[in-house]
């Protein structure tokens, strides 16, 4: 079992920045991917950003490339995603989640995921 915990959530303006963490607890000795998924009110989940074990490869939605970063500390059992130029449809809550799929062609797939954190909300002002 792996417990997600995600922070960092907030209140900023267009244009701003924020950055997101996911501490992970348990079973943290499995190579897992991690992903980033949020979901804004009324629609469905969305893929954000993925990051292999090692850190090496990484997949980003392309609403988000270019702004969004995602990296992690296995040391620390953390990943992050740093958000910049922030945008009001990037209001949503933040899911980190957890797969044991090495293949970054499931990364995008919520359904491959079997870990979740419950969520941080970011919301942006225009």
């Amino acid at each position: 079992q792996v417990q997600l915990v995600e922070s960092g959530g907030g209140l900023v303006q267009a244009g701003g920045s924020l950055r997101l963490s996911c501490a992970a607890s348990g079973r943290t000795s499995s190579n897992y991917a991690m992903g980033w998924f949020r979901q804004a009110s009324g629609k469905e989940r969305e893929f954000v950003a993925a990051i292999s074990w090692s850190g090496s490869s990484t997949n980003y939605a392309n609403s988000v490339k270019g702004r969004f970063t995602i990296s992690r500390d296995n040391a620390k059992n953390t990943v992050y995603l740093q958000m910049n130029s922030l945008k009001p449809e990037d209001t949503a809550v933040y899911y980190c989640a957890a797969t044991s799929a090495s293949a970054m062609l499931h990364w995008r797939d919520s359904t491959w995921y079997g870990y979740w954190g419950p969520g941080t909300q970011v919301t942006v002002s225009s």
